[in-house]
């Protein structure tokens, strides 16, 4: 059963953001202040990446942990309403998400995908494993 009224859940998933999410400015302010220069949901590329680093050709997504799914095998019982529209929806994000994964990869691009909570608990982490994919491709040459 949902805890809030059917008024209350509309404005809730109205105030959903498609762009421009805290997290994506959390991460993106980061990356800018380490010298990494990027584009904003770049719509060239399958899924638009989040970030995309057009250089080194280094997708990144910052995915809640609802709308992707996040550890789906043990969360997807928590879903208490609606479940015959959340569960399949939730599970056509994981499915879009794989199939965008695929495409990128087989053009060249390295994909990183950052949960919500590693952003906001662990950002230097989610900056260290970009940086990381940018010397990797320096050192390759692509």
């Amino acid at each position: 059963m949902d805890n809030l009224t059917k008024e209350q859940r509309r404005k809730n998933m109205q105030a959903i953001k498609a762009k421009d999410t805290s997290i994506e400015i959390i991460l993106r302010k980061e990356l800018w202040k380490n010298g990494v220069r990027y584009r904003k949901n770049y719509k060239q590329l399958p899924g638009k990446p989040d970030i995309a680093i057009t250089k080194y050709k280094i997708a990144v997504f910052c995915d809640s942990e609802f709308w992707h799914g996040f550890d789906w095998e043990n969360n997807r019982h928590k879903i208490k309403s609606n479940t015959d529209y959340w569960i399949p929806k939730i599970e056509r994000n994981i499915a879009r998400d794989n199939k965008i994964n695929e495409a990128l990869k087989s053009d060249g691009w390295i994909v990183i995908r950052l949960w919500e909570s590693q952003i906001r608990k662990n950002l230097s982490y989610c900056v260290k494993v970009i940086l990381a994919a940018i010397e990797e491709r320096k050192r390759s040459g692509t």
